[in-house]
């Protein structure tokens, strides 16, 4: 009679050949609907006794087919091991299916009484391994089981030493689970990171529209460039990518990690595609600088920064470091004395040919530069070079010297012209790697009002004079004439009063001369 199994939904028959064992179809145990142990398990059983409740024996042959059955050798559901089955278990089955309404889950195996449970942990041991964990949760799942060791063989009363396999287990199952630290150790900011971490959920986002959020970071290269000056060095990629489209807007080497090298490629970014709405960093000191900061509030975007220790933040910048180290970077190691222009040249290309026009997972196979030009765009048109120049400049206050009209910056002196010479507080924009452009800026509008160029003592050794405009009307020279109005005003209240002088009036006429 041939014999049939259950797996998937479908009955395979079992092809039975001479002097040979009749074993199940191998290929059903790869079946993806037969992933799960338990399932596996009672599919296979329905499998055996499948027919009988199909084809119902008659009367007194039961127990022959039953026979029948249990001669024969299957494929283990899990192994894929040749066993044999009693007469009894298959009887077992048999009986179960039948008097079940659902006799697959009738077959299946009943979980264990201690599911759940760790046996080999006891209830002090589960204590200290907690303790523990919340005291260093960045320790390897061997180094709690070591401690753990060495405490419980200073009191065997509290249970027996686990294996680490136990160990592991326990953790993993209560969430345990090793993680990396978070700052220094005991720093107040890692453990704020620690318990912000704990106390929030972890979620993956995208913003709806093209434009709408940038990310932005440096990365510390593993390959190195060989300078002009004949040393090497490990130049840094600042990367910034769009949070929608993951599309790279710019990428750049650079041999430090400064406000400076950050706004020159930050400009070129937005030359290339436009402003976006809001930027994500994390709090690096170029990320936080002055310069930054009121740069990018100037241009309208909002500054987004990642919390302390926490770079999950910024994800999608830390995967894009691997498509650099995984893919860029590997093909320039048989370059010997790579220099920072080919390793840019290099990274550009790679950028706009491969990375850009290559199928990305997180975007349903489609590439970034198709993204980014689909999308709806919420972004804006890039102002000229000069104008973000002038944005990227930190504004300060500074006294002015009355004496010669100048103000102190980074240890120089800067001339501030004689129209302003009655301010006596001056704010003033400047960054701090191009002192050529300092502006002095109206503190109310911001608009500035003039240039300030650098104090040159040798040019004004030479004597020669601006004129200096009038603050005001010139004051006359003629001498004032009468009593003054407040002083008349006075004398006419104390006039009011009819009180008498306050004063012993004296002869005005000079004391006569002493006769001889």
């Amino acid at each position: 009679m041939p014999l049939a199994r259950w797996c998937g939904g479908q009955y395979k028959e079992r092809v039975a050949t001479d002097g040979r064992q009749k074993m199940n179809d191998a290929a059903s145990l790869t079946d993806p609907s037969c992933a799960r142990t338990p399932e596996r398990w009672a599919r296979f059983r329905f499998g055996v006794v499948g027919q009988l409740l199909a084809a119902p024996p008659a009367p007194g042959e039961l127990q022959a087919q039953l026979r029948v059955l249990a001669a024969e050798s299957w494929r283990h559901p899990v192994t894929g091991q040749p066993v044999h089955f009693g007469l009894s278990t298959i009887e077992r089955w048999y009986y179960a299916a039948r008097a079940a309404r659902d006799p697959v889950q009738a077959l299946t195996r009943r979980p264990r009484s201690d599911q759940g449970t760790h046996r080999a942990i006891s209830s002090r041991a589960a204590e200290w391994l907690s303790t523990q964990y919340r005291e260093h949760p960045s320790w390897t799942y061997q180094l709690h089981a070591d401690n753990l060791a060495v405490r419980l063989e200073a009191d065997p009363a509290s249970g027996p030493i686990p294996s680490y396999a136990s160990v592991k287990r326990f953790l993993q199952a209560h969430g345990m689970i090793k993680r990396p630290r978070r700052g220094p150790a005991r720093s107040p900011g890692a453990r704020q990171a620690e318990t912000r971490y704990e106390a929030r959920e972890v979620r993956s986002y995208q913003s709806e529209y093209v434009n709408a959020l940038w990310h932005l970071d440096f990365h510390h290269g593993s390959v190195r460039v060989l300078l002009a000056n004949g040393q090497w060095a490990y130049p840094l990629l600042l990367g910034i990518l769009d949070d929608h489209s993951r599309l790279g807007c710019h990428a750049q080497w650079y041999l430090t990690e400064g406000a400076e090298e950050l706004v020159h490629g930050l400009g070129q970014a937005f030359q290339k595609r436009g402003l976006p709405r809001a930027l994500m960093s994390d709090n690096g000191s170029a990320m936080i600088a002055a310069e930054t900061r009121q740069g990018l509030e100037r241009l309208g975007i909002l500054h987004e920064l990642t919390l302390p220790f926490s770079p999950y933040q910024n994800g999608k910048q830390e995967t894009w470091w691997n498509q650099v180290e995984g893919r860029l970077l590997p093909m320039l190691e048989g370059v010997p004395d790579l220099t920072l222009a080919q390793l840019n040249e290099a990274t550009l290309a790679w950028l706009e040919i491969e990375y850009q026009r290559r199928p990305h997972r997180e975007l349903g196979q489609r590439t970034p530069l198709q993204c980014f030009l689909e999308g709806r765009d919420v972004g804006r048109p890039t102002p000229s070079g000069d104008a973000l120049r002038e944005a990227f400049t930190a504004e300060i206050t500074r006294s002015q010297r009355r004496s010669d009209g100048t103000l102190s910056l980074l240890g120089r002196r800067f001339e501030i012209p004689s129209r302003y010479r009655h301010f006596a507080r001056v704010h003033v924009r400047y960054a701090a790697w191009d002192l050529s452009h300092v502006h002095l800026v109206d503190p109310l509008s911001g608009t500035l009002l003039a240039r300030l160029y650098p104090l040159d003592k040798a040019r004004n050794a030479e004597g020669q004079r601006a004129p200096k405009p009038a603050l005001i009307d010139a004051p006359t020279t003629e001498p004032a004439s009468g009593m003054a109005p407040l002083l008349q005003k006075i004398l006419r209240q104390y006039a009011t009063t009819g009180l008498p002088p306050a004063y012993l009036p004296k002869d005005d006429l000079p004391p006569l001369p002493p006769t001889p």
